[in-house]
């Protein structure tokens, strides 16, 4: 398909959300994921499939908005069990149940946990196809999150310990005066370490700058 392969080939040198979509099937029925494959590919997203949890484990973690469309009655580790134990590294792939036997506490379980849809087979091919959207919309939000937090510590790892510190104070409030006098430096020498900060942190204002130590979890430990 040439849209995905162009897509495939600016990934390269832009944004994850800009690769092609991929759909995780785990489903010991071959035949649903037969039938998954052809709807998802029709779709325009990269199917994945996998016939059992431990398969699905084995795959790397994907560098693409996902989702997993995954069944309930798996053998060895069911799907609540699969849930349960990506559910710390694979926040940015939002989950899917399908099942032939579905009931409420188990639906209410599985949503509990983070699941965006519950789908009890047969279901009609829109109704999943909504679900997989919605989902990666989810996804890609996610991921541009991550990659938020990844370019402002790659900034925040650039700055030298006493821009760090008197990034701190800053972002607790202090006035330069005020930093000058905790660190035992001058208000120029404050001034043109916060300017520096400002510049290699690339905020535009100081509240801008309070949002990235928000963000990387500095405010929680300033004084007050």
């Amino acid at each position: 398909m040439n849209l995905a392969n162009e897509s495939q080939h600016k990934s390269r040198a832009s944004t994850l959300p800009q690769t092609t979509p991929i759909v995780f099937v785990v489903d010991d029925d071959i035949s649903v994921r037969e039938s998954l494959e052809l709807l998802i590919r029709c779709a325009g997203w990269r199917p994945e499939l996998f016939a059992s949890a431990q398969d699905f484990l084995a795959q790397p973690r994907a560098l693409a908005p996902s989702c997993l469309v995954l069944d309930v009655g798996l053998p060895d580790l069911n799907g609540l069990d699969l849930q349960k134990r990506i559910a710390g590294d694979r926040t940015d792939m939002p989950i899917i149940f399908i099942t032939g036997c579905g009931d409420v506490p188990m639906t209410v379980q599985a949503m509990k946990a983070g699941a965006i849809e519950f789908l009890t087979k047969p279901f009609g091919d829109e109704i999943l196809l909504n679900a997989i959207r919605h989902a990666i919309e989810r996804s890609q939000i996610a991921l541009g999150h991550e990659e938020k937090i990844r370019v402002i510590r790659d900034c925040y790892a650039s700055l030298t310990r006493r821009e760090r510190e008197v990034m701190m104070l800053v972002v607790s409030g202090r006035l330069n005066k005020q930093v000058g006098g905790e660190l035992g430096i001058s208000e120029i020498t404050v001034k043109t370490h916060r300017g520096n900060v400002m510049r290699k942190m690339k905020a535009d204002s100081l509240p801008d700058l309070v949002k990235m130590a928000t963000r990387l979890r500095l405010t929680s430990t300033s004084k007050g």
